[in-house]
């Protein structure tokens, strides 16, 4: 029986790995014996991670909505580690518009990031993926693609879009070994729900009824994310393809209203 064990040998590129998601992401596969190519747009905190992770971490500045720069990353990974077997779009940005008032540069801007990005890295890694016969990527949705909340446009359209790429990214490209998941996370310790939270009045009750909603009663942690990816990117997840994993802490399976 093959080893499904750790993550030895794989060559992953991780989207957003500066910090939160991204950062949980690069630490375990490095721990698990990958080697990761982690990009953001905050060399500093990019490079504190490359630093922390060791010679099998490896960091580039990168504005994930332009081509070029993703084009660049992917090129990194390859002179460094070698063609890549794993993707992770985790990049993404949080934003509240009037659908009446939004501009199309606002609109650009943001579907650049949370949508393009991933359509734009698998463009890259896909060719390597179909030479070597396998793959897997694994994009990073959230909860907001399958219910949301007033206030939420466009991330929710965006997210929902990152849904339908995974799909459509499945059914073209199983046939060439490579398997396409998504994850959708639900509120995560990050800076993106932390800020949300902050910018309440009372933050602490505005956490109080955050968690209320939660089956679990808890806000999740980035590493909980992280070891669902893990598993997803992995030969443990050999014959799943196409599918979203909810890691919400069961708010998903709450009634509407």
């Amino acid at each position: 029986m093959p080893d499904h064990s750790s993550l030895e040998g794989e060559i992953a590129v991780v989207t957003g790995g500066a910090r939160g998601i991204g950062k949980a992401v690069a630490e375990l596969f490095v721990a698990e014996g990958a080697s990761v190519v982690l990009c953001d747009l905050h060399p500093a905190l990019g490079t504190e991670v490359e630093q922390q992770l060791g010679n099998r971490a490896k960091f580039a500045t990168a504005d994930v909505s332009v081509e070029a720069d993703v084009a660049s990353v992917v090129a990194t990974c390859v002179e460094t580690y070698g063609p890549p077997s794993i993707l992770v779009s985790n990049a993404g940005i949080n934003a509240n518009f009037d659908a009446t008032t939004m501009t199309t540069d606002d609109w650009d801007h943001f579907m650049g990031v949370d949508l393009k990005a991933a359509w734009l890295f698998a463009k890259y890694v896909l060719p390597h993926m179909r030479d070597a016969g396998r793959g897997a990527i694994v994009n990073v949705a959230s909860m907001h693609a399958l219910v949301t909340l007033e206030g939420f446009f466009p991330y929710a359209a965006a997210k929902s879009g990152l849904i339908g790429l995974t799909r459509s990214l499945a059914l073209d490209y199983g046939p060439h070994g490579i398997r396409v998941n998504a994850v959708a996370p639900g509120f995560i310790r990050t800076r993106l729900v932390q800020d949300s939270i902050n910018r309440n009045p009372d933050p602490a009750a505005a956490e109080r009824n955050m968690v209320s909603g939660i089956a679990l009663r808890r806000i999740g942690e980035a590493a909980e994310v992280a070891a669902a990816i893990r598993f997803l990117a992995s030969d443990d997840a050999s014959y799943i393809t196409g599918t979203t994993l909810h890691i919400d802490g069961g708010v998903t399976a709450r009634r509407a209203g």
